[in-house]
């Protein structure tokens, strides 16, 4: 039967965007070539915007054990030298910005499997397994996806039909080549050996993630979440992939950190080869591309899977909303340009952080540290914060505003008794929040109903009112941003701030975006009017 919506791959990016479509009642397929879910790590580091996003799909109620944060009193993210001297620090232990601890460990195989779990058991999701796509071809009604079931040798090709397509299916992404989409590539590329293990004894490590940069073996340490450990080591030249992927060859580099066969069990061990790439186009005509299957990065910044849950959760409220008929089909055209800027400053500040750490010269490697202890000694160098860049345009957000575009707040509220976030608590797609001042008040009741119609959520907080800001997380965060009122997207980043003046006009601009224009260089673009999505 046809469905509103195909999502091909059942990684943690297809079925997350399973999740949050089939949460708004749309039937969605998913289909993965592989019949079992895969059962090593691959990703092993989350922020808390992706956090965040795993809260929107009801993820965290009960699974928030899942995720191991960053802690420590020197950074959560060190570089050192050869010696062991501490070069920079990276902040990763402060509180995010999204109400969770800024940076986490976690095992992909038990998040993995809580998504499928969460998926597989939603009467609007369906998940095929063991079918691989061969084809695809598309309309102007819909989408056709052309599949063969693996698990039966018998088997004839069938044909899904959809509304929409979201490819998910990751860096070799089949839908990707299927439909002629090229990746540009930054030509960096370095071949690493990653090695997973279980730590028989307890140990205390004192950053989250250490990037050892010595020239005579660049290797890294990280928490990979609850109960285990990471190491990855760069090949140098003189060692080849069939040698560095061995056994005998993990033991041996992890050895200097005293981790043996005695004191840790190996779990797995494989060569990757770390490189920058992206795709030239995020979207051909109703086929989108999400995760891995639009970009790749070095995971020197562990945010690689980050980036492509963001992907889901900007995509999946655009198709929602045209789905509903609430907004023009023209606000699918800023999914790629927004999303595709974001990420490309992540992956360029990804590898000139590798090109820090993987370089093998000792002479270069050692004016490189003198550079390093120098900023160091500089109280505004020393410490680094992760990068959060503004979203590329055009893009669905407010004109000349400074905030919009960035990333919104989150902090623990309490309403009627209870305590807890915000999102937990007041929730809403679009969130319209003041400080002590109520965003609505001066709002036309029709203006009021339609942001109800697009799943909006206003709220009034302050430090003793019936929403009450507990830790003064708010307060500060409007202090800083010299505003009165936010309102954010469902992706979590600002549309617009406002001094509490002219909230109808704010309200008035989105909504006249969402229905049927998209802007570019400051002009605006009429497309079509908005029309309810026929349902193939």
């Amino acid at each position: 039967m046809p469905v509103d919506f195909l999502v091909v791959g059942a990684g943690p990016v297809g079925l997350l965007t399973a999740i949050l479509l089939g949460r708004e009642g749309r039937r969605v397929t998913v289909v993965e070539r592989w019949p079992a879910r895969y059962p090593m790590p691959r990703a092993c580091t989350i922020d808390h915007e992706a956090l965040r996003i795993l809260q929107s799909a009801g993820v965290m109620d009960e699974h928030a054990d899942l995720f191991e944060p960053s802690r420590g009193e020197r950074g959560g993210y060190q570089i050192r030298n050869g010696d062991g001297v501490l070069l920079r620090a990276i902040n990763w232990n402060r509180p995010g910005e999204s109400g969770w601890a800024n940076t986490n460990g976690f095992y992909q195989p038990d998040l993995e499997e809580v998504l499928e779990q969460v998926a597989g058991g939603m009467p609007t999701v369906q998940i095929l397994r063991g079918f691989a796509a061969t084809a695809v071809t598309q309309d102007d009604a819909g989408v056709t996806l052309t599949v063969v079931n693996h698990s039966d040798v018998a088997s004839h090709p069938q044909d899904l039909r959809a509304s929409r397509l979201v490819a998910a299916d990751g860096a070799n992404s089949t839908i990707r080549t299927l439909v002629g989409i090229e990746s540009a590539d930054s030509e960096f590329e370095a071949d690493w050996l990653v090695v997973d293990y279980e730590p028989l004894v307890d140990r205390r490590w004192e950053a989250f993630v250490t990037q050892y940069c010595d020239p005579e073996q660049p290797a890294t340490a990280v928490n990979s979440g609850p109960g285990r450990r990471r190491f990855e080591f760069m090949r140098r030249a003189d060692v080849t992939t069939e040698e560095l992927n061995r056994p005998e060859a993990a033991w041996r580099l992890m050895a200097p950190w005293d981790v043996t066969p005695d004191n840790a069990r190996l779990e797995r061990h494989a060569v990757y080869t770390f490189r920058g790439r992206w795709a030239k186009q995020w979207q051909q005509g109703r086929i989108f591309l999400a995760g891995d299957a639009a970009h790749l990065m070095p995971p020197f910044l562990g945010q690689g899977l980050c980036a492509g849950l963001r992907d889901a959760r900007a995509l999946t409220w655009r198709l929602d909303l045209v789905a509903a008929g609430l907004a023009g089909k023209s606000i699918l055209e800023t999914y790629g340009p927004e999303r595709s800027a974001h990420v490309r400053v992540i992956i360029d500040e990804a590898i000139a952080l590798g090109e820090v750490i993987c370089e093998l010269d000792p002479i270069r490697a050692a004016e490189r540290d003198a550079r390093m202890l120098a900023e160091l000694r500089d109280p505004a160098a020393a410490t680094v914060e992760p990068p959060q860049p503004r979203l590329g345009t055009p893009s669905i957000t407010a004109d000349d505003d400074p905030h919009a575009g960035t990333l919104s707040i989150q902090g623990r509220i309490e309403v009627n008794g209870a305590t807890g976030l915000f999102d937990d608590l007041v929730g809403g797609s679009w969130q319209l929040i003041g400080m002590a001042v109520d965003p609505l008040d001066e709002v036309p009741q029709e203006l009021r109903e339609w942001f109800s119609r697009i799943g909006g959520t206003s709220a009034r907080l302050s430090d003793d009112g019936d929403i009450r800001d507990v830790d003064g997380t708010y307060r500060a965060w409007f202090q800083a941003h010299g505003c009165r009122i936010v309102l954010s997207r469902p992706d979590f980043y600002i549309f617009g701030t406002d001094a509490g003046h002219d909230v109808p006009h704010l309200l008035q601009a989105l909504r006249a975006q969402l229905r049927s224009c998209t802007r570019e260089g400051g002009t605006t673009v009429t497309h079509e009017p908005i029309e309810e999505e026929a349902r193939s």
